[in-house]
C-alpha cells in the first residue's frame, strides 16, 4: 500500500476529529469514526477517491483488531478462559447455529440462492464484529457486567469458528471447478499443531524474553518486543492458516500471568486506539453509497432483515441463560450486526464460485450498515426503554444506641474513625446506602447497617438524637451534601464531623453550617511532604515550619475564599496572592536562620529525627 504524507496527515486528522466529535454528541467513539469515514470516502467528499485504496487502508488497519485481541487475551488468565469454556462452546455455538440456519432461509427466499449458497451466507453472517461489539460494551461499561461477559464469550467463539469456515467455501461451491476443491485433512493438523507449539513454546520462553528486555531498561526495546511478539505470534498463525486475531489472542493469554503485563499494556494501547480508530474510518469509506441509491428497498429489507433476526436468537439465548429482559435485548442489540470476517468469506465465495458478484456485493453493503446502526440502536434502546431500577433492598433494623456515633458512609475514610471508636469502646452506628459494600464489608466482621443517611426515617431509626456525633464520610458529593442538609434542619444540636473531597465540596458544606470539615487528602499530602522535604535533606526544624506554614496559610484561604467562592477572577487572583506570600514567608525564614547564631544544632536535630 503506498500511503501519501497528505493522506497519513488525514487519517490522523480523521482520529483528532472523529472521537471528540462522537462525545461531545454523545453517539460512541466507533461511530464517530464512522461517520467521518463516510465523510472523506469516495463515495462521500473524495478524499480517498478509489475503492482500492480503501481496501487497501482497511487490511493495513485490520491490525487494529489484532491489537485489540490482544488486549483482551491480556486481561483474561488461562484459568479464567477455561472456567469461561461452557459459555464460549455452549452459547457461542448455540448463537452460531440458530442463526445461519434463520439468516440461510431468509438468504435463500430473498435472493433465491441455492442452498449451499444460501447456508454458507448464513454462516457469514452469523459472525459479528468483535471490534465493534467489544469497543461499544466498553464504552459503555458494560463489558464487566454479566451480559457483556456473554458477548465476549459468543465473540471469542465466533473468531474460532471463522477458521474452519475460511476453508469451507470449496465445499459449499456450486460450480464443477469449485467442487473439486476439498479441506485437506493434513491442513487442520497443521493447524491444531501450531496453536499447542506456540502455547508451550510462549508459556515457557515469552516471560524470560521479557526478564531479559526488562534488564536493559531500554524502553524502546520494551515497546518494539511488545510489539514484535504479537506480530511474530500472527505471522506464524498465518503461515499455519489461522486467523491472525486468534494468534493475537492467544499471545495476550500467555502474557497475562506475566509480570510485565501492565507494562506492555502501556505500550501497546496507544497504538490499538489508533489503528482501530483507522479501522473504523476505513469501514465508512467503503460503504457504497451508490448501491444503497439504486437498490435501497432490497438493501433495507436485508438490513433490518439481518438486526432483527440475529438480535431475536441472541435475545433468547440471553434469556435461556438466566438473563433477565433487559440485559438479554442489550446483548442482542450489541452483537446483531455482521462482522468483518463476512468480507473476507463472500471474497472467497464468489472466488469458490459459492455467490455471485452482485449478491457479494449487496451483503456487503448490508453488513457495512448493520455495523453502523448497532451504536445507533444502542443508543435508542437506552431513550426508550431505560433499566429498570433494581428492586429496592428493605433496610436493615438498626440498633438500639444511646450517646453513640453515627458514621454515613462506610468506605475508606468511614471504615479507620469506625475502628479507631470501636477500640476505644465507643459505641458506632455504621450506615451505608451501597448493598454491596455493606455485603462486603461484613465479610470482615464489621457492624455495618444498610441505609440512606439521607432519609429522615433512617435516621430515626439510628436514634441520631441521642447521638453525640455524626461523621459524614459519604464519598459522593450530591449524596453527602443531601445528608448534611437532613442531619442539619432536623437536629441542630449534632455536631457533624464532614469529608470533603474537594476545595468546593468543602464550601458547600460550610454553606450548610458544617464547620468541623476535613478535606480527604489534605493531611495524607503534608505527611507525603515533610517525607520528601527530609529525604532532600532539610532539617526537622525547617520541615516543621514549612508544613504548619503551609496548613496554616491554606486553612485560612480555605475560609477567606469561602466568601467569593463563585467568582473564578478572585479565586485566581487569590490563589497568586497566597502562593506568592507563602514565598515571602519561606524566603524570610530563611534568612532569619542564615544570621550568625541562629543556625540549629544539626547534631540535635538528627537526633530528633524519628528513626
Amino acid at each position: 500500500m503506498n500511503v501519501s504524507l497528505a493522506q497519513v496527515a488525514l487519517f490522523l486528522a480523521a482520529a483528532v476529529v472523529a472521537a471528540p466529535l462522537a462525545k461531545y454528541l454523545r453517539i460512541g467513539n466507533v461511530l464517530g469514526y464512522l461517520l467521518v469515514g463516510v465523510a472523506i470516502g469516495p463515495f462521500g467528499l473524495g478524499f480517498v477517491y478509489s475503492l482500492y485504496e480503501v481496501s487497501s487502508i482497511l487490511h493495513f488497519a485490520e491490525f487494529g483488531v489484532v491489537l485489540l485481541l490482544f488486549l483482551i487475551g491480556l486481561e483474561l488468565r488461562p484459568k479464567r478462559l477455561w472456567a469461561m469454556r461452557m459459555s464460549i462452546f455452549g452459547l457461542g455455538s448455540a448463537q452460531v447455529l440458530l442463526t445461519a440456519v434463520a439468516l440461510a432461509v431468509a438468504a435463500a427466499l430473498t435472493f433465491r440462492l441455492p442452498w449451499q449458497a444460501a447456508l454458507f451466507a448464513g454462516l457469514a453472517l452469523s459472525l459479528s464484529s468483535t471490534a465493534f461489539a467489544l469497543q461499544i460494551l466498553e464504552e459503555k461499561g458494560e463489558l464487566a457486567l454479566r451480559h457483556g461477559r456473554m458477548a465476549f464469550a459468543v465473540l471469542l467463539f465466533q473468531d474460532l469458528a471463522a477458521i474452519p469456515l475460511l476453508a469451507l467455501p470449496p465445499l459449499f461451491a456450486v460450480s464443477t471447478e469449485g467442487a473439486r476443491k476439498t479441506m485437506e485433512l493434513s491442513q487442520a493438523a497443521v493447524a491444531i499443531g501450531t496453536i499447542i507449539a506456540v502455547v508451550v513454546v510462549g508459556r515457557y520462553l515469552l516471560n524470560g524474553f521479557y526478564y531479559l528486555i526488562a534488564r536493559t531498561k531500554v524502553k524502546e526495546a520494551m515497546t518494539a518486543s511488545a510489539l514484535l511478539t504479537v506480530i511474530g505470534i500472527t505471522l506464524i498463525m498465518e503461515l499455519a492458516g489461522l486467523s491472525a486475531s486468534l494468534g493475537a489472542f492467544i499471545a495476550g493469554v500467555l502474557l497475562a500471568d506475566s509480570d510485565y503485563r501492565h507494562e506492555i499494556v502501556a505500550d501497546i494501547a496507544p497504538f490499538e486506539g489508533l489503528l482501530l480508530g483507522l479501522f473504523f474510518t476505513a469501514i465508512g469509506m467503503s460503504l457504497n453509497l451508490g448501491l444503497i441509491a439504486t437498490r435501497p428497498g432490497l438493501i433495507a429489507m436485508v438490513v433490518l432483515g439481518l438486526l432483527a433476526i440475529k438480535a431475536l436468537v441472541l435475545y433468547l439465548i440471553g434469556r435461556r441463560a438466566g438473563l433477565e429482559r433487559g440485559p438479554s435485548r442489550r446483548l442482542g442489540l450489541a452483537l446483531a450486526q455482521g462482522g468483518e470476517f463476512a468480507f473476507v468469506l463472500f471474497t472467497a465465495g464468489v472466488s469458490s464460485g459459492v455467490l455471485n458478484q452482485n449478491t457479494a456485493d449487496i451483503l456487503a453493503v448490508a453488513v457495512t450498515l448493520s455495523m453502523a446502526a448497532t451504536p445507533l440502536l444502542l443508543l435508542l434502546d437506552e431513550w426508550l426503554m431505560p433499566r429498570a431500577a433494581a428492586p429496592a433492598r428493605p433496610f436493615d433494623d438498626l440498633p438500639d444506641n444511646d450517646g453513640h456515633i453515627v458514621i454515613a458512609g462506610f468506605g475508606r475514610v468511614g471504615q479507620i474513625i469506625a475502628r479507631v471508636l470501636v477500640a476505644k469502646r465507643i459505641p458506632v452506628t455504621a450506615l451505608d446506602s451501597n448493598p454491596e459494600q455493606v455485603d462486603f464489608v461484613r465479610k470482615f466482621g464489621a457492624q455495618i447497617y444498610y441505609g440512606d443517611a439521607s432519609r429522615l426515617e433512617i435516621l430515626e431509626a439510628a436514634q441520631a438524637g441521642k447521638a453525640r456525633g455524626f461523621v459524614l464520610a459519604i464519598d459522593d458529593i450530591e449524596a453527602s451534601l443531601r445528608t448534611a442538609e437532613v442531619v442539619r434542619r432536623h437536629y441542630p444540636n449534632l455536631p457533624i464531623y464532614a469529608r470533603a473531597r474537594t476545595r468546593a465540596h468543602a464550601h458547600r458544606l460550610m454553606d450548610l453550617g458544617v464547620r468541623s470539615i476535613k478535606r480527604e487528602t489534605f493531611l495524607s499530602s503534608l505527611d507525603m511532604t515533610k517525607e520528601v522535604l527530609r529525604g532532600l535533606g532539610h532539617s526537622e526544624r525547617d520541615v516543621r515550619f514549612a508544613i504548619e506554614t503551609f496548613r496554616e496559610q491554606d486553612e485560612r484561604r480555605l475560609v477567606e475564599d469561602y466568601e467569593h467562592r463563585d467568582d473564578l477572577d478572585k479565586l485566581r487572583t487569590s490563589a497568586r496572592s497566597y502562593a506568592r506570600e507563602l514565598e515571602v514567608m519561606f524566603e524570610k525564614d530563611a534568612a532569619e536562620r542564615a544570621k550568625p547564631g541562629k543556625e540549629p544544632d544539626k547534631a540535635k536535630e538528627r537526633e530528633k529525627r524519628p528513626a
